[in-house]
């Protein structure tokens, strides 16, 4: 059956962990067998993978609760797109594309059990990496769920230009947030968040970012969703007004430099206004994903959603495309497309 495909696969691998910041030091490419699938399997040709700031952490050995860590020498994974070339489960049928996580490689054999179908013809396939995908769902779920988005709140969202930040912005406008304001780093991604993106005010955090935050919400905010943490996580909390509410979705900065983490010593405001401060994990939370993907389908098909992507061509240029999105190099999902959506 697999006369027809290559005898191995590309595999992205984790070659040393990083001393401070990741570089393409780090990352190697390896070849490993395209085996036949047995029962309960498929062969999966992928087409595009994700890039996500989660996978920093797990470039490290300090242990996470929700996930676990890359080892040394082996393969990288995430999530991925691709179509099934060969295997024989129901529902999975050859030429059908599924979303799974055994990215970072050409060919991915996967347990049926852990794909799903997605439907190109409901959107396009970027969009189920993006803002179809574990990204928007992961804004929806830190809107609705955790931070308990109400009608009129000001809310304020960190990393807006970035692939959870561009979605929960416009989430946030579309499920009745009477105004949204984000950060992004650098005045070109500031007005973009304006012009493009449907934010009512973008603040370069490069330039003032509480002296930024006090101007566009001179009575404060109600709901700070966080990527970021650091200095970010302070504004926020400088800024909410009594009563409100933080979903800690990631906190980027404290990866790049714990060193120069802010003082604990902030979280007083939390007392003083009565805040709550919320982390959340989305996998937790599988029973929204129906709603959300209704939801999100037609804002997309009414244009009231724009999807945005940041695309890099070539598995060979993953880890390029990962670092870059560690320091804001893209504008909305960063993806990296491995082949052609069909072999001619």
């Amino acid at each position: 059956m697999l006369d027809t495909f290559p005898a191995t696969t590309r595999v992205v691998c984790l070659a040393s962990r990083p001393a401070g910041e990741p570089g393409p030091e780090n990352f190697g490419i390896g070849h490993q067998p395209i085996t036949e699938p047995v029962p309960g399997q498929l062969l999966v040709r992928n087409v595009y993978m994700s890039v996500d700031p989660a996978m920093r952490g797990r470039m490290e050995t300090t242990e996470k609760h929700y996930t676990t860590n890359f080892e040394v020498g082996g393969p990288l994974d995430g999530s991925a797109i691709g179509e099934v070339v060969a295997g024989d489960v129901d529902g999975f049928p050859v030429g059908c594309y599924v979303r799974h996580r055994l990215g970072w490689r050409d060919y991915a054999l996967v347990d049926a059990a852990t794909a799903t179908v997605v439907d190109p013809d409901l959107a396009p396939l970027p969009d189920w990496l993006g803002i179809l995908g574990q990204t928007g769902f992961t804004a929806y779920v830190g809107l609705v769920r955790t931070g308990g988005l109400r009608e009129g709140d000001t809310v304020f969202i960190s990393a807006a230009a970035g692939a959870v930040g561009s979605a929960a912005g416009q989430f946030a406008k579309l499920l009745g947030a009477e105004r949204v304001i984000g950060s992004a780093g650098g005045a070109r991604k500031a007005e973009l968040l304006e012009s493009q993106l449907g934010f009512d005010v973008g603040i370069d955090y490069r330039a003032d970012l509480p002296g930024g935050l006090a101007a566009a919400a001179p009575d404060g905010i109600d709901l700070y969703f966080d990527n970021v943490g650091g200095e970010h996580l302070v504004a926020a909390l400088h800024a909410l007004r009594q009563g409100g509410r933080v979903a800690l979705c990631g906190m980027i900065a404290d990866l790049r430099s714990r060193a120069d983490s802010p003082p604990i010593a902030h979280l007083i405001q939390a007392t003083l206004k009565r805040l709550t401060i919320q982390g959340f994990i989305v996998r937790d939370h599988e029973d929204l994903r129906p709603e959300f993907e209704r939801r999100v389908a037609s804002w997309l098909r009414t244009g009231e959603v724009v999807s945005r992507q940041t695309i890099t061509d070539g598995l060979e240029n993953a880890a390029d495309a990962f670092l870059s999105m560690l320091t804001g190099g893209n504008i909305g999902k960063a993806l990296v497309r491995i082949g052609p959506e069909r072999l001619s």
